[in-house]
């Protein structure tokens, strides 16, 4: 049997049309589906990823975020976002995102729930300790220094220039040489 293209879909659209399993050709009624933004109040806001400062509209309703877009008015994105960007709505509303300090002791395999305050009293401590450890206050040469070789920091790009900077004095007043930001590797 040697059948065109254009026969095969003569026959299929013929056979479907008499066996009662294909499309109905009857009107529907379409209904539109309530916006996701209605009653929602909306903020813009920097995208956290990059440097380039791309604006996002943050639409909340009682106090929770429900949905995340590229802000049109933007004179830098235009309403465009990248991956990253696009995909921010997951930072606030994610099932997965842990909302509580974790902390695994030496040695162990677990992980236990601790709270805040713990988690700043730990960290504390293990700052000044090996702050301790590694202080310089003269180099070979003699010079005054001040500074530690036991602690390094990756910055965020999700952090604003406000935050960079103070930041920044945080750490430069710990006497922290090696400071690197995540935008720049």
């Amino acid at each position: 049997m040697d059948v065109s293209r254009r026969g095969f879909l003569k026959i299929s659209g013929a056979v479907l049309a008499t066996s009662g399993l294909g499309v109905s050709l009857k009107p529907v009624s379409a209904h539109a589906q309530p916006l996701k933004v209605m009653y929602a109040k909306e903020t813009t806001t920097v995208c956290p990823y990059c440097s380039v400062g791309c604006s996002i509209i943050v639409s909340m309703r009682n106090g929770k975020v429900v949905n995340t877009e590229g802000d049109p008015d933007s004179p830098i994105s235009r309403g465009s976002l990248c991956t990253k960007g696009g995909s921010i709505y997951q930072m606030a509303v994610n099932d997965n995102r842990l909302s509580k300090p974790l902390y695994r002791a030496p040695n162990t395999a677990e992980w236990k729930e601790i709270s805040w305050e713990e988690a700043i009293e730990k960290i504390a401590v293990n700052i000044k300790k090996s702050r301790d450890k590694s202080f310089k206050f003269k180099n070979d040469k003699g010079e005054t220094v001040n500074r530690t070789d036991g602690i390094a920091s990756v910055g965020s790009a999700a952090m604003d220039n406000e935050e960079c900077w103070l930041y920044q004095k945080f750490l430069r007043g710990l006497g922290l040489v090696y400071i690197e930001h995540q935008a720049r590797i």
